[in-house]
This record gives structure tokens, C-alpha cells and sequence, in this order.
């Protein structure tokens, strides 16, 4: 197998808005740090995501010293990476159900005119768990606002084979992933068990299934077919689409660009 090596590291600091890429991430048992932290929930305390509402694509996000700048048709929030909270709030994403931090009101206020209905933005510290599923954790493990596990990889060569097939190619931010490599053969990473990239050491767990938000464009906010259904042709398994390898952390430590990746399968 040629050379693995580290292509791009990833951040959501609020779930289902875009990302940012960085040089350098620290890996933690709960997920890169600053992933996912914040979340959009509505009135009911129930997650907001992509899936039923595209238009959250257009939000851009901006590193800045000590927080990120979040933009959307010419208006721009600041938001630190950690709040001092005005409250709680129950809130459920998936089958989870966990008291989450509301951040003040000006941003909840702000998202809500922004995406036109009223949601609440709330925060995770590390004093809140959301443990990972039992039969994926190690060291009792907790995650972000993810959907279910800290770590999403992919890899280039597999989002190549996918866009031979495709009419138009698709840029890897479909897949919203955290960790991204280059080298080996398309979907080498279905075959990894341990991975150890920089000072940080992981494992893989299981595939990761697609949903609706692949075929979501991430500029424009715009929903199609592809690549959905081009790579359900020949990534299906039990009626589940698979692209990707979801992760969680054995041993935290930084990670960097143009890292290699030493892989077990």
C-alpha cells in the first residue's frame, strides 16, 4: 500500500453548519476538539440538521481567537468557543436524551431570523455525557453533538472512484468528515481496525451510512439525487449506503497536516 498521509482535518462547531479546516487539531476520546459542541435544537428541545432543513449549508464558519465567526446573507455572529450559559435546557438528538447548556439569547435570536423559524442554540461542555453506544465504547467514553461517534475518516481515493461514476463530480465536504487521507486503493479504510495518526491512536468501529445530506449541496444549499444514488449501485450493504469509517479515540494527542497514517487491518 503507498503512503497514507493526512489531507485535511476538520471541525463543525455547530452541528450541520459548515466547517473548518485546520493545520493542526487536537484529538480528545469525545471528539476533536471544538467539534460539534454547539447545537441547534428547536422550541421542543428537539436537534436541528440538515436533513429537513438544506438552507443550514449556507451558514459559513470562520476561525477567530478563541471562537468562530458564523455568516449568512451578509450578517455575521461571533461565537467563543465556550459560553457562559444563561440556563438548561433538555434536549434529545437521536435516541439521546441530555441536558445541554443555552447559550444567550442574541444567538438564538440571530439563527432564528437567519433561518427563519424559532431554534435555540445550546453548548456541551465537558461536564455533560452523551455516552458512545455501549458496544462501541472504550474508557467510558462520551461524544459531541455528533451523530453517534467522535470521528468520521475518508478517503480521497474512495471520493475519486465515487466521481468516475458520477457526471458531476462531488467535493468531499458532502460527506462532512473530520479526518481525511490520501494514498491506497478506494475504500482501503473499510478494511482498517487501527489507526494511528500524529500522537493520537484509533479505532475503527463500523462503516458510516448516508443519508439525505449527501446529496446536499454545501455552497448553495441546494438538494439533488447524487451522489445518493450512484453509490447506493455498489456501496449497499444490509440497505444501508456506506462511505467512510467512523472512529473513536484510544489514545488522545495532536494530529497534523501531512501526518502519516499506520494502519492495522
Amino acid at each position: 500500500m503507498t503512503d497514507l498521509k493526512l489531507t485535511d482535518i476538520i471541525i463543525y462547531p455547530v452541528k450541520s453548519l459548515r466547517g473548518i479546516s485546520l493545520t493542526r487539531g487536537f484529538a480528545g476520546i469525545r471528539g476533536l476538539m471544538h467539534d460539534r459542541r454547539y447545537l441547534l435544537v428547536d422550541d421542543a428541545g428537539h436537534f436541528i440538521t440538515q436533513r429537513k432543513h438544506p438552507s443550514m449549508a449556507t451558514f459559513d464558519v470562520l476561525p477567530e481567537e478563541n471562537g468562530f465567526s458564523v455568516s449568512q446573507g451578509g450578517q455575521m455572529i461571533h461565537i467563543p468557543y465556550e459560553i457562559s450559559p444563561v440556563g438548561k435546557m433538555d434536549i434529545d438528538i437521536w435516541d439521546d436524551q441530555l441536558t445541554a447548556l443555552i447559550a444567550p439569547e442574541n444567538f438564538s435570536e440571530w439563527f432564528s431570523d437567519h433561518l427563519g423559524y424559532s431554534c435555540h442554540l445550546v453548548y456541551m461542555n465537558d461536564t455533560i455525557k452523551r455516552p458512545v453506544a455501549e458496544k462501541y465504547r472504550v474508557k467510558n467514553a462520551n461524544v459531541s453533538f455528533a451523530d453517534a461517534l467522535p470521528y468520521l475518516l475518508t478517503g480521497e481515493s474512495s471520493l475519486h472512484d465515487l466521481n468516475s461514476r458520477l457526471e458531476v463530480p462531488v467535493p468531499m465536504n458532502r460527506f462532512r468528515p473530520n479526518l481525511v487521507f490520501s494514498g491506497g486503493e478506494a475504500f482501503s479504510e473499510d478494511s482498517f481496525i487501527r489507526i494511528t495518526i500524529g500522537d493520537a491512536i484509533f479505532r475503527a468501529v463500523k462503516p458510516c451510512a448516508r443519508c439525505i445530506v449527501t446529496t446536499t449541496d454545501q455552497q448553495t444549499g441546494d438538494r439533488g439525487k447524487e451522489p445518493l444514488s450512484t453509490l447506493a449501485t455498489y456501496r449497499k450493504n444490509e440497505n444501508k449506503v456506506l462511505f467512510g469509517q467512523n472512529l473513536i479515540c484510544l489514545q488522545e494527542g495532536n494530529v497534523y497536516l501531512g501526518d502519516k497514517l499506520v494502519t492495522t487491518s
